[in-house]
């Protein structure tokens, strides 16, 4: 928890144990407009603004563009350099580390801490915050400005998901 916290992720981590109410999710999705990116509501219009996501999620608005490259020519191997270990397919998306960093003795060493919490922003990232249509895959793209866990703080991670709810909303209609 101190290398999520010291990353910008601590807020983002506790995400998983609310309890979500599908029906008001349900609800919600009916009355998006994703032309307008606003909710509609008897009373009036609503939308997701920067503010909303730095509050509610805990993550950065301002700060550095969350940007990458999105094709690796060998992601096994920017898995290992910077993880020490890569996923067991040759796929561009991080799948099934979070496994092999699961379960840390206690007398883990740093690195393997850091490791893990690298591992664990990637699953918060393409789990919670930017879900792709499986729901369990994430871009590799991301893992290298994970790099140095006390410079992720100054990425804007909330406008990254505030964009992307914008666009994969913008993909539905």
């Amino acid at each position: 928890m101190p290398y999520l916290e010291q990353a910008g992720f601590g807020s983002a981590a506790l995400i998983r144990t609310f309890d979500l109410r599908y029906d008001l999710i349900s609800a919600l999705v009916e009355r998006w407009r994703p032309e307008a990116h606003t909710f509609h509501f008897p009373c009036g219009e609503c939308t997701v603004t920067l503010e909303d996501v730095a509050l509610q999620l805990g993550l950065a608005i301002d700060g550095s563009p969350v940007t990458g490259v999105s094709t690796f020519a060998e992601p096994a191997a920017l898995c290992y350099s910077l993880l020490g270990n890569s996923p067991n397919d040759d796929e561009s998306n991080f799948l099934g580390l979070k496994g092999k960093f699961g379960h840390l003795l206690t007398n883990a060493t740093e690195g393997e801490l850091m490791c893990a919490a690298q591992v664990h922003i990637m699953h918060i990232i393409g789990g919670v915050l930017m879900l792709d249509s499986n729901n369990n895959n994430v871009h590799i793209m991301y893992l290298p400005l994970l790099a140095d866990l006390s410079n992720v703080r100054s990425y804007s991670w909330g406008s990254a998901v505030l964009a992307m709810l914008y666009h994969r909303q913008s993909l539905l209609s």
